[in-house]
């Protein structure tokens, strides 16, 4: 390998990085989606369809619009009832509950907005719901969320939040929702507190069912799908999983909560005392349906008392956005499903928690414009980042001060690679240049890449803020829909992807031209290829995203221009590298290997010379 290629090395890595981790992830996750659509239309199809005779098809015509559930014993009479509904705002949260099951609606987060402009809804589809069953006589139940309660009242407490309340008494058993907002708060307390425990419930255990469907709330389904997962935090650990493939989770032990995750909203049910255990399974819409993002449902376990006729279960649930400061204060671990970083790239999180993040949020006390937020924080990056700039731009010089005895030893040798490698490890162990200085410093810059791309992937403050020509800093920009999807590029073009790439291009120009001449072509344009790949893989990405590398790049040629032209004196340079020629040197270990190995190709290429002859 000829080391003095190091600027080469260094976009070839990046490439790789870049293209592998965007590209070959999504298309593994979309093969397996298309895989689990395939399975289940197959499993439909071999399905036997029924015949039903025609007086029971209108029968059960009839069962649909009219048939009440059948509910024997003393809780039948609230098998019927008329839906009323009770609307509580808390200045943050609308939640409309109804007395039907005694619960949750539908739920407005006021202070987001849809695509549409429309106020962002969550569990408000007539999937969502919270159940359990209980004992209705010997040998029957009944669903909860079949029962019409009585009451829904509002009333406020002393410290400002609202209570809503939800009853069913009957032969001296009673069932009670409570439902209690506090102001300016997206947790809302839900306790299901049970008198006749024995009665209500078999063995002691309320089964309880959580059924959650979310919707579409970004303009690219398919991206947010990419972006919701389903978490939980069971046997006193955090995991979680994607939803982009149908899947089932068993809990044996401790449940805290369990939450579906969009890309910037997430819905979540928790328990305060914890559940005992419990399953939660999900599945991927249809090819056809572009609105849903994932549909789960939650079956949990709670242990109650043995002896005691009356039971409280203290519950939670959380209607908002995936704020990791919101939902850090709550201190139960909710804060980790905010992708803040994962995979082979988990550890950036704490890049994102201790800097990233407390950081733009000091910058967001100066300025509500969020381009500019994002302009001081990658100034405060490239700040951070500045002794690895220099470090890298010094051994970029040294190259070039190198430059006219490589090309002499490129002349005296040829064709014979070999020997010009060899030739070369030897000049920059004389001149005391270091080959991978200016690549080294690039690739540990790429965590904070990784990190940032977490970022503004799940940063719901950039959410519908509007920056230039861009109308929403977490979602790509458009200035031109294709019509129809461009394989790898998808149906649309994005400015800032654009302005990414160019200004991608000129430092790969600039670099080339501080770099020893390639003969391999492949080494030569590779750079070039580089701004290329960028443009299929940042064009569905998040225009903030986009605009943070434009603004690092046009940094990047202001330094070096800067750098190579008024602050690095090329002449001690070359001084240096004299006064380094006449030091002694010894090799090192690893030096040792690589002359080694040049020696033994070298010979290999001789033989083989000899045997064609």
């Amino acid at each position: 390998m000829n080391f003095d290629r190091n600027t080469v090395i260094g976009f070839v890595v990046l490439a790789l990085l870049f293209f592998g981790y965007f590209y070959f992830n999504n298309q593994q996750q979309v093969a397996y989606q298309k895989q689990k659509l395939q399975q289940d239309s197959v499993a439909k199809a071999r399905q036997p369809v029924p015949v039903v005779p025609a007086p029971q098809r209108q029968d059960s015509i009839t069962k649909d619009t009219t048939q009440v559930p059948s509910i024997p014993g003393d809780l039948r009479q609230f098998a019927t009832g008329t839906e009323t509904i009770t609307t509580v705002d808390n200045g943050v949260v609308k939640i409309v509950f109804s007395n039907k099951g005694g619960q949750p609606k539908k739920v407005e987060l006021l202070s987001f907005k849809k695509p549409d402009s429309s106020i962002v809804q969550l569990a408000s589809t007539d999937f969502d719901r919270i159940d359990y069953k209980i004992i209705t006589t010997q040998n029957a139940t009944a669903d909860i969320s079949n029962l019409y309660f009585s009451g829904g009242e509002v009333s406020q407490n002393a410290d400002g939040s609202k209570l809503v309340t939800y009853t069913l008494n009957s032969g001296g058993k009673t069932i009670t929702h409570q439902f209690v907002m506090k102001p300016n708060n997206y947790l809302v307390d839900f306790n299901v507190q049970l008198n006749g425990v024995n009665e209500l419930v078999s063995n002691n255990t309320l089964n309880i069912t959580w059924q959650n469907k979310a919707l579409a709330l970004q303009k690219d389904v398919k991206y947010e799908r990419e972006q919701s997962s389903v978490n939980y935090f069971a046997a006193d650990d955090f995991d979680y999983t994607s939803a982009m493939s149908n899947d089932k989770v068993d809990f044996e032990k401790g449940v805290k909560w369990v939450s579906v995750k969009q890309q910037f909203f997430n819905t979540a049910l928790i328990a305060k005392n914890n559940f005992s255990s419990g399953t939660i399974d999900w599945t991927i819409p249809e090819a056809t349906d572009k609105n849903t993002v994932v549909q789960a449902t939650a079956n949990l376990k709670m242990q109650l008392s043995p002896t005691a006729n009356a039971a409280t279960v203290p519950m939670s649930l959380y209607y908002g956005p995936t704020d990791y400061k919101i939902l850090k204060q709550y201190g139960i671990e909710l804060e980790d499903m905010v992708n803040l970083g994962s995979g082979i790239f988990a550890f950036v999180k704490y890049i994102n928690r201790y800097i990233i993040l407390p950081v733009f949020d000091f910058f967001t006390g100066f300025t509500k414009n969020f381009g500019i937020v994002i302009l001081l924080l990658t100034l405060f990056i490239r700040l951070l980042i500045s002794p690895l700039t220099y470090s890298s731009y010094l051994s970029g010089a040294k190259m070039k001060a190198l430059r006219p005895e490589i090309d002499q030893l490129k002349a005296k040798y040829g064709t014979d690679q070999q020997q010009i490698s060899m030739e070369q490890m030897r000049l920059f162990r004389e001149a005391g240049v270091n080959p991978l200085g200016g690549c080294i410093p690039g690739l540990l810059q790429i965590p904070i890449f990784f990190a940032l791309y977490s970022f503004f992937n799940s940063n719901v403050a950039l959410r519908g803020q509007p920056f230039l020509w861009a109308d929403d800093l977490s979602q790509y920009d458009t200035i031109w829909n294709f019509g129809v999807n461009i394989p790898l590029l998808g149906d649309h073009l994005s400015l800032f992807t654009l302005t990414a790439v160019l200004t991608s291009f000129l430092i790969s120009i600039y670099s080339m031209s501080m770099t020893p001449d390639q003969n391999n072509p492949v080494l030569k344009y590779m750079p070039y290829f580089f701004p290329i790949i960028l443009l299929f893989v940042f064009n569905g990405l998040p225009s903030g995203l986009t605009w943070y590398y434009t603004v690092s790049n046009i940094i990047t040629l202001v330094l070096q221009f800067v750098i190579q032209n008024y602050i690095i004196n090329h002449d001690k340079i070359l001084a240096k590298i004299e006064v380094n020629r006449k030091k002694p040197k010894t090799k090192s270990k690893w030096q040792e290997r690589i002359d080694q190995m040049q020696q033994q190709q070298k010979q290999m290429q001789v033989q083989q010379g000899k045997n064609k002859k």
